[in-house]
């Protein structure tokens, strides 16, 4: 392997790690990364999906005791039960729309330009969200994970599948959905984070699946190397974030979402970065 790939496979490691849970979207920022380092292509398309499941690990590996808790409790605890079945029900809406738009979602959005506008959208809609809670006085209506119903999941299901369009950030439309639903931030978040190892699980081994003629062997050091980039850089933002959401709202994630859209598009247009597609 060239050690020019693997520096890339590193970078965009670290990107996808550092941008899969806060509400900035990781795969927009993979698009763009890609496209600055000229690491393109479909089988770089596969790259960028495989290496979710470097982050998702990270996850699993902060909330091991609960995921624990979980699996031993299924047979017999229905608060487990329940918080299973909650996270199948959200999981859903993505994955069947996933299976059904995925292909027209890559021809026509996979490109800096729509990526950009899509930051621009939901950073708006994140400074709304943060508007309307501060205007409200009551408390959120849940502030427990365990404490959703099943009309909640599936709301909450709904938002992330707007995730779909690059740029949109599955995390933020999670999180935010949440508390617009009634969810606490901090609720929001960790529900985010559950929400993530199936959709991302999934869709890792779907795409791997589907594109299997385009890999070999040889690609496992540069899809290796991006994981556990990843997994780092995923752990330390993980951690980061659930002490940031303790005393912070996100319109910090807004503002960025929005200057960084622009500045993308005034660069396609006035030529001052030529965007690879």
């Amino acid at each position: 392997m060239e050690l020019i790939l693997a520096i890339k496979a590193i970078i965009m490691g670290l990107v996808e790690g550092f941008t899969e849970f806060l509400p900035i979207s990781s795969t927009g920022h993979l698009i763009l990364a890609g496209s600055l380092l000229n690491f393109t292509g479909e089988k770089v398309k596969v790259f960028e999906i495989a290496i979710q499941a470097g982050a998702i690990f990270a996850v699993m590996w902060e909330y091991r005791k609960r995921i624990g808790a979980v699996l031993a409790g299924l047979p017999s605890d229905p608060k487990q039960q329940k918080f299973a079945l909650n996270l199948v029900i959200a999981f859903l809406p993505a994955a069947v729309l996933g299976l059904l738009f995925s292909k027209k979602i890559k021809e026509h959005l996979f490109a800096p330009v729509p990526v950009a506008l899509a930051f621009i959208v939901g950073g708006f809609v994140i400074l709304w969200v943060e508007s309307r809670n501060k205007g409200r006085k009551e408390v959120a209506r849940i502030d427990s994970i365990d404490d959703m119903s099943m009309l909640d999941a599936f709301k909450i299901g709904c938002a992330q599948a707007f995730a779909l369009i690059p740029g949109t950030s599955r995390s933020g439309a999670t999180i935010i959905g949440g508390m617009l639903f009634g969810l606490s931030r901090k609720a929001a978040t960790e529900f985010s984070f559950f929400l993530a190892i199936p959709t991302l699980l999934a869709a890792t081994v779907y795409s791997v699946y589907k594109e299997r003629a385009l890999l070999s062997m040889a690609d496992l050091p540069l899809f290796g190397i991006g994981g556990v980039a990843a997994f780092v850089s995923a752990f330390l933002c993980v951690r980061w974030l659930l002490r940031y959401i303790a005393s912070h709202d996100f319109t910090v994630f807004a503002w960025y979402r929005i200057v960084f859209g622009i500045v993308i598009i005034a660069s396609a247009h006035y030529g001052w970065v030529v965007w690879a597609d």
